[in-house]
């Protein structure tokens, strides 16, 4: 079942329409990437899903019903414009949130003690958030948008700002909380992250959903037909054998072995079959495998029409 649903959303400031009927669904346990370039639409559609702002047509389905006000406690959000007041203590800030979001004051403390000894920032509890670096306070908004464990959570670049070692580290609590019951939705340029983390995505370009899908499906959909293939012999022989159903992309030895790979593309209506037939024939063939794009090459494909 799905926990949200965007059905036909579209939301116009004055002439200009930032978002143009979108609509997507996003699977209960999933963790779900919203890809696309600035200005795509993507922190618009995160704000209608918030109730920030209110859709012109279309609706928001939430746990299996249309989104009301008392849902968005079951939401956390964490925006790219990050937002902590820099005069308080971090603690009782934290606190604060907490109680926005319906803890009472010792639930709270209880569980954010807990958080802060998982991000080993027990020592941050009575410091003034001005004295904290951009990376330390955006772990300290992390934790507040967690910390009520809300069904929902919605991330806006949360990897910015942070070092390799705490972006894996936050990565790392990401697939924990999913574990653990929790959806994730998280816009990102990041497209390296995509691909070790998420379920699904969705692509905004010009305020329209143009792409949506599993991560492994739409990477096997949009491959290219290119398959490396590596064996023992000569590559004039190679390129012989598999000229009249393939085009030659590129030839290199492989280092520190006896090998040469080649990378293909299969022309229309050639088989694999075929193909390995025809190579085998000519040369030791040691493998054949297809290249599968990456997030990132099919993002690039798709915004700029060639996909």
């Amino acid at each position: 079942m799905d926990i949200l649903q965007i059905e036909n959303v579209t939301k116009r400031y004055s002439k200009h329409t930032a978002l143009d009927n979108v609509s997507l669904s996003v699977p209960r346990g999933s963790i779900y990437g919203l890809l696309g370039p600035n200005g795509a639409g993507k922190t618009t559609l995160i704000r209608v899903i918030n109730r920030i702002t209110l859709p012109d047509q279309g609706r928001v389905i939430f746990d299996g019903k249309p989104i009301t006000d008392e849902d968005i406690y079951h939401i956390g959000y964490l925006p790219e414009e990050r937002g902590l007041y820099k005069k308080m203590k971090v603690g009782e800030q934290a606190i604060f949130f907490a109680r926005l979001k319906g803890l009472s004051r010792r639930e709270a403390i209880v569980r954010l003690k807990e958080w802060f000894v998982r991000f080993g920032i027990e020592s941050w509890w009575n410091r003034k958030v001005e004295d904290l670096s951009k990376g330390m306070a955006q772990k300290v908004q992390f934790i507040t948008t967690v910390l009520h464990e809300p069904k929902l959570l919605i991330f806006d670049e949360p990897f910015s700002g942070f070092d390799p070692i705490n972006a894996n580290l936050l990565k790392q609590e990401i697939l924990r909380l999913r574990d653990k019951g929790a959806t994730v939705i998280f816009s990102t340029h990041n497209m390296s992250s995509v691909e070790e983390i998420c379920d699904h995505i969705t692509l905004i370009n010009k305020s329209r959903n143009i792409l949506s899908g599993s991560v492994d499906e739409l990477r096997h959909r949009f491959g290219e037909n290119v398959f490396e293939v590596t064996y023992n012999g000569e590559g004039a022989t190679f390129e012989s054998a598999v000229a009249p159903m393939a085009e030659l992309l590129g030839t290199a030895p492989v280092a520190d072995t006896p090998y040469i790979c080649s990378r293909i593309r299969l022309k229309d209506g050639v088989t694999v079959r075929e193909s390995i037939s025809a190579a085998n024939e000519a040369v030791d063939l040691r493998s054949f495998k297809e290249v599968i794009p990456s997030m990132n090459d099919i993002f690039i494909r798709a915004v700029e029409g060639t996909l």
